[in-house]
């Protein structure tokens, strides 16, 4: 993935994954129903076909049994059921969105760092990895409509390197959320917390703060220098390095 940035056109393929690429489900369509009662959520799927009812309830027990207060607490779970369903606590806080602030963006930071500190054998391997997102990216590329203008000379331009580009996938060694839209964060004023697990599972730490900071819903915060490493992450998966551009470029939702 590195010899993607070494491209010498690298900021208008860039920008291009991020602005036109849909690699997640389709719009429109969702995959569960919210049902809120007191002071309980249940997640009532109405697509399990890649068994997300059973990969949320998994990582929320394992999140809880590790860092409980870090997500909801697992309550019950009726995985048989047609349609299957995850209660769960509610979790205090509204989504974080647009521009984050200083102290925001420090929490968000401290629940990361606290996420990826869960175990994390025996869990599935996170949805939308980076060799699975390479091919559906390549796939819509080869089917967008033939367009004119400077559009179509975007898309003939990723294509074409799309065609040519190998993707190796790298250690799974975190707890990757998968889902890194900043509504999943919830902001109580001194503590971010993490919802939404099902697409959930084991990740590596480069990749999964990759599509945070390149997310369409984390635009209008500049994360480049905002993160120190740390021992136990490589200083390339911390914003500005080419490897969290190069992950990130290939995931929007």
């Amino acid at each position: 993935m590195a010899d993607y940035f070494n491209a010498p056109d690298i900021a208008a393929k860039r920008a291009l994954f991020i602005g036109l690429i849909d690699v997640d489900r389709q719009r429109g369509v969702a995959t569960h129903e919210i049902v809120i009662a007191g002071g309980t959520v249940t997640k009532r799927f109405t697509s399990w076909v890649r068994a997300e009812h059973e990969r949320e309830w998994t990582v929320l027990s394992r999140l809880h049994e590790h860092v409980p207060g870090l997500g909801p607490v697992p309550l019950t779970a009726d995985l048989d059921a047609c349609p299957p369903s995850v209660t769960m606590s509610a979790v205090p806080g509204t989504p974080l969105s647009g521009k984050l602030t200083g102290a925001q963006f420090d929490a968000l930071e401290v629940a990361l760092r606290q996420l990826w500190s869960v175990p994390a054998g025996g869990l599935p391997l996170r949805r939308y990895r980076p060799r699975e997102v390479v091919a559906l990216v390549r796939r819509d590329f080869t089917a967008w409509p033939a367009r004119s203008g400077v559009v179509g000379e975007a898309v003939a331009t990723v294509a074409a390197y799309l065609a040519g580009s190998e993707v190796a996938d790298r250690h799974d060694t975190v707890l990757g959320h998968s889902d890194p839209n900043l509504a999943n964060y919830l902001w109580d004023g001194a503590r971010v917390r993490v919802v939404d697990f099902e697409d959930a599972g084991r990740s590596d730490p480069v990749y999964e703060l990759a599509t945070l900071v390149e997310h369409l819903s984390a635009r209008e915060t500049d994360c480049t220098g905002s993160l120190s490493g740390s021992p136990s992450t490589p200083p390339n998966c911390w914003p500005g390095g080419a490897s969290t551009r190069c992950c990130g470029c290939t995931r929007c939702c």
